[in-house]
């Protein structure tokens, strides 16, 4: 097979002959071409989904603060496991904090 690829390297283009578009060949069993006629979108990459996970738990640890704020929820109303997560996530937040080693909205994280 002769494929094409798109600026990132994935295939996005597929002949079974050499064209003007499709000049590299691959072989029929390799894995990239595979994914591509499965019509299956790549997994994200393990970094981006991790920065996704840590951006998304910030979210969630806000979202608990505010509805606790406004009384719609008591922090003891969570499952013990939960308060001591928050919890320990709020120390190590303070102390980054004060340590300056992450960055937030108002320049710490």
């Amino acid at each position: 097979m002769y494929v094409r690829r798109d600026a990132d390297g994935r295939i996005d283009l597929v002949s079974r002959e050499a064209t003007g578009a499709c000049t590299e060949f691959v072989a029929a069993h390799a894995p990239d071409l595979q994914e591509f006629l499965s019509g299956k979108e790549p997994e994200p990459a393990p970094a981006a989904l991790q920065a996704s996970d840590l951006e998304l738990i910030r979210v969630l640890e806000d979202l608990v603060e505010v509805l606790t704020d406004k009384g719609v929820i008591r922090f003891t109303d969570l499952p013990d496991a939960a308060q001591r997560k928050l919890l320990g996530r709020k120390d190590l937040r303070a102390s980054a904090q004060r340590l300056n080693l992450v960055e937030d909205d108002d320049g710490l994280l």
